[in-house]
């Protein structure tokens, strides 16, 4: 791949799009993983004075993923601010003992983007997405939490792809080396717990959407069947998470 090419797009797809809105500031949140940490170097480059980055840890966060998120901030000098994102989510979850990890992951992320909001309304910014291609397709991702944004410069780059681009921008090892996690519960695995590697579904995926091979085309030349089932229906049942909410047409 061209990353210099990719790179020059992005930077002016993120110059352009906040131009249009009006706008000279961007949000991004950043949380110590290799999605935020791209968008968040892509965004110091075109507004080296106007932007922020927020880390918003939770009592599930790792200490390694607010150390990271640190040293990325430290090593490209983005301006920074923590806010926990604590207070919020035990104060709602107290007296509901038997929600799962999910739930609380959920609410997790959409307070996140919350807090992002607030931010962007406090500095007159955009909130720049950090969800990849593999991700969106996937539905893997919390509707009106981290899949929000205003604009999203690597929604179409495959997750598998990134690790080689964020190897080009200089991102550091602390976080090329860790395993893909959305840190919602403490010990969360993104591919153990969908069951596969990133690398394993994106080049099915791309077969699969790129390529526009038919799935049944596809079971017939690929010894994975389950994979290609449930790639499938996971795009299939996720779509209305990429789409505005529907309303009804009605005549008067």
């Amino acid at each position: 791949m061209d990353y210099n090419n990719i790179k020059a797009q992005m930077l002016n797809f993120l110059k352009e799009e906040v131009a249009k809105s009006g706008l000279k500031n961007v949000t991004v949140g950043i949380s110590g993983g290799l999605d935020s940490a791209v968008v968040a170097v892509l965004c110091k480059e075109v507004f080296p004075n106007n932007m922020s980055g927020v880390l918003m840890p939770s009592q599930f966060s790792s200490k390694e993923s607010i150390f990271d998120a640190i040293e990325l901030c430290e090593k490209f000098d983005i301006k920074y601010e923590t806010i926990s994102i604590t207070p919020m989510v035990e104060g709602y979850f107290q007296n509901k003992k038997d929600a799962s990890s999910l739930r609380i992951g959920n609410f997790s992320a959409r307070m996140r983007m919350a807090t992002l909001y607030d931010v962007s309304a406090r500095d007159s910014s955009l909130v720049v997405g950090t969800s990849n291609k593999s991700e969106i397709l996937l539905g893997y991702g919390t509707i009106f939490g981290d899949i929000a944004c205003a604009i999203n410069p690597i929604g179409e780059m495959y997750k598998s792809d990134e690790f080689e681009f964020a190897k080009f921008l200089g991102i550091p090892d602390s976080i090329l080396e860790k395993k893909p996690s959305a840190d919602l519960w403490e010990g969360q695995s993104d591919e153990e717990e969908i069951g596969y590697s990133y690398k394993i579904m994106d080049d099915m995926l791309k077969k699969l959407i790129d390529d526009k091979i038919p799935k049944e085309d596809l079971i017939k030349s690929e010894d994975d069947y389950e994979l290609i089932e449930m790639l499938e229906k996971r795009i299939r049942v996720n779509a209305f998470k990429g789409k505005l909410p529907t309303i009804a047409k009605i005549n008067f």
